[in-house]
């Protein structure tokens, strides 16, 4: 079996029995047989069952960023913080493993979820919200470090009680069409400054590439 080919084969088998028995009751026996490989081959790649299981969640990170920064770059519009929070809300909601990261799922994440911040990922966020402000997208009667944490607040909100809700599929879009209304009444300034979102929406993708590049970074380095 192919490196790569290897490697997505375990952490899908990961990813699958994390969501379906938790992170406290699946050995890497048990990822091994669902990949169909031995479990030595998977201790060649992962060191610890943590870096195993933990990667899994990487891997998705690095692919919802991927997400934002595809949209970005098919659209200079959708720069702009509420459509990026509806976009990061989507990237989110439609990947399982995220969506338990986000909040913060005992039963999914186990032990991992002291590590849950460990990733950086949300502090490379704040890049993104660091431009708006440079360029007057954001209220400037907030302090940066308040705009970050309502921000942030705001999603996780969201996260949590679309978790709640009995059929948590069945209204997203416009769920999160909500999401992004409120982040667009609470965060932005009305009207938008007259710029040219062209000239900045690159700026924001190399962030978000960044953010996904980091991740990969740290897959390669933990099974190299």
């Amino acid at each position: 079996m192919e490196r790569q080919t290897r490697t997505d084969a375990v952490l899908d088998a990961a990813s699958d029995l994390l969501l379906r028995v938790g992170y406290n009751r699946v050995t890497v026996e048990d990822v091994a047989r669902q990949a169909g490989i031995g479990k030595g081959t998977v201790y060649l790649h992962w060191r610890t069952r943590e870096d195993l299981f933990m990667a899994a969640f990487r891997r998705e990170l690095a692919r919802a960023c991927d997400d934002l920064a595809a949209g970005i770059r098919g659209d200079p519009g959708e720069v702009v913080l509420h459509r990026v929070t509806r976009a990061h809300f989507a990237a989110v909601c439609k990947r399982p493993l995220l969506t338990a990261l986000a909040v913060a799922d005992p039963e999914v994440l186990g032990k991992l979820s002291r590590a849950r911040h460990d990733t950086g990922h949300q502090n490379l966020l704040d890049d993104y919200l660091a431009l708006l402000a440079k360029h007057a997208l954001v209220r400037n009667d907030l302090d940066i470090g308040d705009l970050v944490f309502a921000w942030h607040a705001l999603l996780e909100g969201f996260f949590i009680a679309q978790s709640r809700t009995r059929q948590p599929n069945r209204r997203r879009d416009h769920r999160a069409n909500v999401l992004a209304a409120t982040a667009k009444a609470a965060f932005e300034p009305d009207p938008l400054p007259n710029i040219d979102l062209a000239d900045l929406s690159p700026q924001a993708v190399e962030i978000f590439d960044r953010i996904g590049d980091g991740h990969r970074a740290w897959l390669r380095q933990a099974y190299e």
